[in-house]
């Protein structure tokens, strides 16, 4: 017996220890790391909450321009947390990881809704681009009904007018450096105005006549922006370019309604809000993925629209293999 009651008080005294290193451990867990916790709940808030933020600058609209990829945060802190081996950072990080879901998530599959009946591209073919038989090529075999160019380089406009004069054969000049290529009879070709007539600087209307019915097509390049010392998200130019195009797309007579173009920013941007309210975007309805469209080497923001309005209804929206531009070229088909 007292050789049983002694080992007994051994095994008793050996394992304390470990019990209490065992408990340390799980205390541990929940203590180390807390200030990777704190920061992976602040990285929730401008996902969340970015339509609150404070725009000085355009600095929050600047944020909404690259919006997804705030995610980031979550791998690089999710690295941290395991580093840490903290219980409380992988619990902290579940939070913008179901923020992010939240918003992006549905963004990632495929969402396409069948074939449509009329297809439409638009494309900002970069002042730069030299292989105009490669991005006319391209935009063949794209089977566009509609093809809408940005950024014409004006000696080179007579080769895309001859590249594409054959499966295009009407053509409207817009504003600038802007075109419209299509295989039904299109009209126009003027600077939109909004109900008070003032012109917007930099999209210009035609007129579409389709088998079904006349199409009103909006196409242009907005003004670029520029993020400089002191003044932030320089995007005033742009921005009042929105206010009058969305004055004329509101004061549109016709029921069908297409909009098209390089707007320089992502419809994130709370600046887009006026034309959004109004308009559908045909990648955030039918697309799949991001549909990022510049720079086209590392795409890492959607600045190249399609939007609709009235009786246009999605049915794809996809974007065209690289050529020369530094921009991907976006197609969309609708049923009408």
């Amino acid at each position: 017996m007292a050789q049983t009651d002694e080992a007994v008080r051994v095994t008793a005294g050996e394992s304390a220890p470990v019990s209490a290193r065992r408990t340390s451990w799980r205390q541990g867990v929940w203590r180390r790391g807390r200030i990777i916790a704190v920061v992976a709940v602040l990285a929730a808030v401008p996902l969340a909450l970015h339509r609150l933020l404070p725009n000085p600058g355009n600095l929050a609209g600047l944020l909404e321009t690259f919006l997804p990829w705030l995610g980031l945060a979550v791998p690089v802190l999710l690295v941290a947390a395991l580093l840490r081996r903290s219980a409380t950072a992988l619990v902290a990080l579940l939070i913008p990881t179901a923020v992010w879901l939240a918003m992006f998530g549905g963004t990632l599959g495929d969402r396409s809704d069948g074939t449509g009946e009329l297809t439409v591209v638009t494309h900002n073919v970069a002042a730069a681009n030299t292989d105009v038989a490669g991005t006319v090529k391209m935009l063949i075999d794209s089977g566009a009904d509609l093809v809408a160019l940005e950024e014409l380089e004006p000696s080179l406009r007579p080769e895309y007018e001859r590249g594409l004069a054959a499966a295009y054969p009407y053509r409207v000049d817009g504003v600038g450096s802007d075109g419209l290529w299509s295989k039904y009879p299109v009209t126009g070709g003027a600077m939109a105005k909004g109900p008070g007539g003032e012109f917007t600087a930099t999209v210009f209307r035609s007129v579409v006549t389709t088998p079904k019915g006349q199409v009103a097509v909006y196409v242009g390049h907005l003004d670029s922006v520029r993020v400089t010392f002191g003044n932030g998200f320089g995007a005033g130019f742009r921005d009042d370019s929105i206010a009058a195009v969305s004055a004329a797309l509101r004061a549109e007579p016709l029921d069908r309604v297409l909009l098209m173009g390089d707007l320089n920013g992502s419809l994130a941007d709370r600046a887009f809000d006026p034309i959004t309210e109004q308009m559908t975007s045909a990648h955030q309805a039918v697309g799949s993925g991001f549909g990022f469209t510049w720079p086209a080497d590392f795409p890492a923001v959607r600045i190249d629209h399609i939007l609709s309005k009235g009786r246009l209804t999605p049915a794809d929206s996809w974007l065209l293999p690289t050529d020369g531009s530094d921009h991907r070229a976006v197609a969309a088909s609708y049923r009408y």
